[in-house]
């Protein structure tokens, strides 16, 4: 479970231009000069797409990348496939980071490094605030993080002291095991900035719109001229954008944040073809926008229910997935658990009390 894990119940609402996914290493080619590539995760989730532009930077013709996948084996093949097979001998001009999260990020400082010395040294552009929270994540105390997250799910209500002990374990390198490094210089995409992307003649415009709540400063980028919207995780057509309040801001309240952003992809055309990093291309953006705010506002009315009396986010947890769930699933639904309870807290629909135990619980005000 990364990201959520809820299916779209309404799934036939949205259309699928495109429903057989590129192969691993291949490209698919959706428009020209704009290509699909999925990179494979260690996850339940199984892969990550990515976006292969074609570009054309200081006179040089070459190919822009939005996101990169984790730093494995596995991906790094996929890569080194990608550009023996449709680099055509072209280098990498440019790497894009919609955020920080290691699927998205992970592999920046091999692909800029010039990936096994062939030569380029493409920048990275990403947003100021997501660039400096993979360099913090990637040198940060390691032992400590995994002491901070332990505790941060502890205080509510996680009390197996096998699951806390795992919980520690992979908080110590998780991070720098899937993003090793960041690249020591970057490019700054800001709110409205406007990207010129695409071969002398022939450039697309791709306007950038920061998203919140799923991470810090999230950078979607849409193409007016041709209605396409590389969405990063702000807009996915299977299954819920993770909203979670983590350890590092345990006050957040990320939710609200997050179903605002949404409403900013209402000013983009309702046939804008949406480019997720996970799921298929698709169109019936507007839709989607409306299926998210029903769906929390269903769980919220469900959490507000489960408060009438104490409850804490570990309590949470199986009114709003009613599964079992693997310990990596398990912190991320706690993360959503207190996302949700959080903003009926700020809402003032209910209140917050620290127990004895030291564990918070939330009860209907």
């Amino acid at each position: 479970m990364r990201y959520g894990r809820t299916v779209n119940p309404a799934e036939h609402q949205l259309h699928y231009p495109q429903r057989e996914p590129p192969a691993t290493g291949t490209v698919v080619w959706l428009r020209p000069g704009l290509g699909w590539l999925r990179m494979p995760l260690p996850f339940a989730l199984d892969h990550i797409n990515l976006w292969l532009l074609d570009d054309e930077l200081d006179g040089t013709r070459g190919w822009t990348v939005v996101d990169c996948g984790i730093t494995s084996e596995a991906t790094q093949a996929a890569w080194r496939q990608v550009f023996d097979s449709a680099f055509a001998g072209r280098p990498l001009l440019r790497v894009i980071a919609t955020h920080f999260h290691p699927d998205h990020l992970g592999l920046a400082h091999w692909l800029c490094a010039g990936a096994d010395g062939r030569g380029w040294a493409p920048r990275l552009w990403m947003s100021a605030t997501e660039y400096a929270f993979g360099r913090f994540l990637t040198t940060a105390d390691a032992q400590r993080a995994g002491e901070s997250a332990a505790a941060h799910f502890a205080r509510h209500g996680l009390s197996d002291a096998d699951s806390l002990a795992k919980v520690r374990a992979r908080g110590v390198g998780y991070f720098p095991k899937l993003v090793p490094a960041v690249p020591l210089v970057y490019r700054r995409i800001q709110d409205g900035d406007e990207l010129a992307i695409g071969p002398h003649g022939a450039k697309r415009l791709w306007r950038a719109t920061m998203g919140y709540g799923h991470s810090p400063e999230h950078v979607s980028l849409f193409c007016a001229d041709e209605r396409l919207l590389v969405a990063g995780d702000m807009v996915l057509p299977r299954i819920s954008t993770n909203v979670s309040v983590w350890d590092s801001e345990p006050e957040a309240n990320p939710l609200p944040r997050y179903l605002r952003s949404l409403d900013h992809h209402l000013m983009q055309p309702a046939d804008t073809l949406v480019l997720p990093s996970h799921g298929l291309p698709f169109t019936g953006l507007h839709t989607r926008v409306a299926q998210q705010h029903a769906h929390h506002a269903a769980r919220l009315e469900e959490v507000f229910a489960a408060c009438a009396e104490p409850r804490s986010a570990a309590q949470i947890v199986p009114v709003l997935f009613r599964r079992e769930l693997d310990l990596h699933q398990l912190t991320f639904a706690l993360g959503e658990a207190l996302a949700h309870l959080h903003a009926l807290w700020y809402d003032g629909r209910v209140r917050r009390s620290l127990g004895a135990d030291g564990i918070y619980c939330f009860a209907q005000a």
